[in-house]
C-alpha cells in the first residue's frame, strides 16, 4: 500500500529537494530526438526528502532522467519531452521499482504549454507561466481563462497556473512508484510566421505519444506500463480524463504518425483527474444551467437571456446522453440534476467535512451557514440555498466560447496564424468581433471529437479506455459546472468501469484535500503490495 493514507481530509506537509549527487553513470543530458530508445543508464542519482500527509517524513534516494523527447519529429521538443524519476532507496532501504505502477502527471493548466526541459528532479516540471510561451504568446484576445487561474492544483500546492507543483508525484516516489512528468505542446505556442502549432488536438496527442514512448521501452524504463496511472488538473484533468477515455483510438493515427511517436499502445490502465475542463461544446450550457442566478463579483447577473438559451441547449444535451445517476438514482436530466447532485455528492461531502470538526468548530460553522440541517450526523440543505452559499461565479456568459472570443477556449480552436476560434454554433452565431462568418469552422467539430472523452464512452464506448477512474472537484469550483463531471463519472459507471468520485466540501478550482488516499488508491486497483525491498 502507498504511504500517507489517511480517512478524512489532510493536507501536505512541507517538501525539500535535495538534488546535487553525483549520477551513478557521469550524469547524462536527453536523449537525441531521432531515438526512441531508453537509455537505462543515463540517469543523476537524487536525494529528496517527502513529508507524507501524516506528517512524517521519508528519505528518498531516486535515479533522475533528464528531458527526453518522447517523439522521432519533434514539432518543439522544449515541450515534447517527459522526466522519469524511479526511487531506488526509502528511508534507508533498497528498492526495486522494476514492477512498479508508473504515474504519469501532466502539469497542464489552461491549455497552456507544459515544459520539463529545465527540471533537476521530479515535480519540477511545470507551465511556460502565465498568458505568455517563450515561442511566442497571443496578442489581443485569448486570455488564459479561469480554468487557468491561481488555485491549489491535484498535487496539493498552489500554483499560479496549476503547473509546477509536486504533492502527488513526491508522494509516489515515497510509495515506491515509479513517476514519469511529460510536457506537452499548448495553445499559445506560435512560430515564427506566426502559426499556433499547440492549439488542439497538440496536447492530447503529445500525452499519447509520451504514453506510447513509455510502453515501447517497455523493460528498459522501470516500472509495469501496464499499470500506467495518468493524473491532471483543469484542463490538465481534462486532458488526463481523454488520455483515460480514447486508449488506442485511431482517429488520433494520423498526428501521432506526423511527430514520429512510437508504435505502440497509447491505452492506460487508470486516470485521475481534479475538476476537468473538459466537454467544452456543452460547457457553457451546463455553466448557465449550474451558475446562471449566481451573481458575477461585480455584483450584476449576466444576460439572462443568453443564459437561458445555453441552459435550453444544455437540457436538451443532458436528455440526449441517457444517462443513469450513480446509486441506483435512475434517469438523470436537466430537471434532476440539483437533486442528483445534492443527494450524491453535496450532502455527502458536507457531512464528511462537518463530520471531521470537533465539535466546537462544527457548531461555530454551522451557526454561520444556517442554511444546514446537521441531524442523525448527517448535513441536508438545499440546491437553491448551496446557489447561496457558493456565491459569485467566476465566469461571464458565455464562460467558454466567449462572442469575443476572448476566453482561453477560443484560443485552444485557434489554427493557422488565426488566434481564436468559436466552437459552437451559438458562440458563432452572436459574435461580437466583426466576423463576416457566423459559421464554426469545418474542421472545428472533429478536433472537438479529438478533444472530449465523452465522444469516446458515449455511444459505443471505447474498449481500450482505461477502466479505474478517480475524480475530484470542490463544491466551490465555478471555473466549470458540477455537472460535468457528475455526468462523467455517471457514464463511466453505466459502463461498469471503477468509479471513485466525490466533491471536496467549499474548496475552490485546483483542489486536492486527500493525496495520501490517492497514492492508497493506485495501490489498490493496480494489485501494487508495496516497494519491493533489494
Amino acid at each position: 500500500m502507498g504511504i500517507g493514507a489517511t480517512a478524512g481530509v489532510a493536507a501536505i506537509g512541507g517538501v525539500a529537494l535535495t538534488a546535487n549527487a553525483s549520477s551513478d553513470s557521469g550524469s547524462s543530458s536527453s536523449s537525441s530526438s531521432d531515438s526512441l530508445v531508453f537509455d537505462p543508464d543515463a540517469y543523476t542519482k537524487l536525494t529528496t526528502t517527502v513529508t507524507d500527509t501524516n506528517d512524517k517524513d521519508h528519505t528518498v534516494v531516486y535515479h533522475f532522467w533528464k528531458a527526453i523527447t518522447y517523439v522521432a519529429e519533434p514539432v518543439d521538443a522544449t515541450y515534447q519531452s517527459l522526466v522519469v524519476s524511479v526511487p531506488v532507496e526509502i528511508d534507508g532501504k533498497a528498492v526495486d521499482a522494476s514492477d512498479a505502477p508508473i504515474l504519469l502527471a501532466n502539469s497542464v493548466g489552461g491549455y497552456m504549454p507544459s515544459s520539463v526541459a529545465t527540471a533537476t528532479g521530479v515535480g519540477a516540471g511545470g507551465m511556460s507561466g502565465g498568458g505568455a510561451a517563450p515561442s511566442g504568446a497571443p496578442t489581443g484576445g485569448a486570455a488564459p481563462s479561469a480554468s487557468a487561474s491561481t488555485a491549489s492544483n491535484a498535487n496539493g500546492n498552489t500554483n499560479a497556473t496549476g503547473g509546477a507543483t509536486a504533492g502527488n508525484q513526491l508522494l509516489a516516489l515515497a510509495a515506491g512508484y515509479v513517476v514519469i512528468e511529460p510536457g506537452a505542446r499548448g495553445r499559445t505556442l506560435k512560430n515564427s510566421d506566426g502559426e499556433y502549432y499547440g492549439t488542439a488536438p497538440a496536447a492530447i496527442v503529445d500525452l499519447k505519444a509520451a504514453v506510447r514512448y513509455i510502453r515501447s521501452n517497455k523493460g528498459r524504463i522501470p516500472g509495469d506500463v501496464e499499470r500506467i496511472v495518468s493524473a491532471g488538473t483543469s484542463a490538465g484533468g481534462a486532458l488526463s480524463s481523454l488520455l483515460g477515455a480514447s486508449g488506442d483510438s485511431p482517429a488520433y493515427d494520423k498526428y501521432l504518425k506526423e511527430i514520429g511517436a512510437a508504435d505502440a499502445s497509447d491505452a492506460i490502465f487508470a486516470t485521475g483527474a481534479w475538476c476537468p475542463i473538459t466537454d467544452l461544446e456543452h460547457a457553457d450550457g451546463a455553466y448557465e444551467w449550474n451558475w446562471g442566478g449566481n451573481d458575477l463579483s461585480t455584483g450584476k447577473l449576466v444576460d439572462q437571456t443568453v443564459s437561458k438559451a445555453l441552459q435550453a441547449q444544455f437540457a436538451e444535451y443532458q436528455a440526449g446522453l441517457k444517462l443513469r445517476g450513480l446509486g441506483g438514482f435512475g434517469p438523470l436530466n436537466a430537471r434532476n440534476l440539483d437533486t442528483y447532485l445534492v443527494k450524491q455528492y453535496l450532502e455527502p461531502s458536507a457531512t464528511t467535512y462537518l463530520a471531521a470538526l470537533s465539535d466546537s468548530a462544527r457548531a461555530t460553522y454551522l451557526k454561520a451557514n444556517t442554511f444546514i440541517t446537521w441531524s442523525g450526523g448527517k448535513a441536508t440543505f438545499t440546491w437553491a440555498d448551496f446557489l447561496t452559499h457558493v456565491g459569485a461565479r467566476k465566469k461571464d456568459a458565455p464562460a467558454f466560447d466567449a462572442f469575443d472570443l476572448s476566453a482561453g477556449e477560443n484560443n485552444e480552436f485557434g489554427a493557422g496564424t488565426t488566434l481564436a476560434r468559436h466552437f459552437t454554433a451559438y458562440g458563432a452565431k452572436n459574435d461580437s468581433t466583426g466576423l463576416t462568418t457566423k459559421r464554426v469552422a469545418s474542421d472545428i467539430p472533429a478536433k472537438l471529437d479529438l478533444m472530449n472523452p465523452m465522444h469516446h464512452l458515449v455511444g459505443k464506448a471505447n474498449p481500450n479506455r482505461s477502466k479505474h477512474w478517480w475524480i475530484r472537484l470542490g463544491t466551490k469550483d465555478s471555473d466549470t459546472s458540477l455537472t460535468v463531471a457528475a455526468n462523467l463519472a455517471a457514464r463511466l459507471g453505466d459502463l461498469g468501469d471503477d468509479v471513485n468520485h466525490l466533491y471536496y466540501w467549499d474548496e475552490g478550482h485546483g483542489a486536492n484535500t486527500d493525496p495520501g488516499d490517492f497514492i492508497t488508491w493506485i495501490a489498490q486497483v493496480t494489485n501494487h503490495r508495496g516497494p519491493k525491498n533489494k
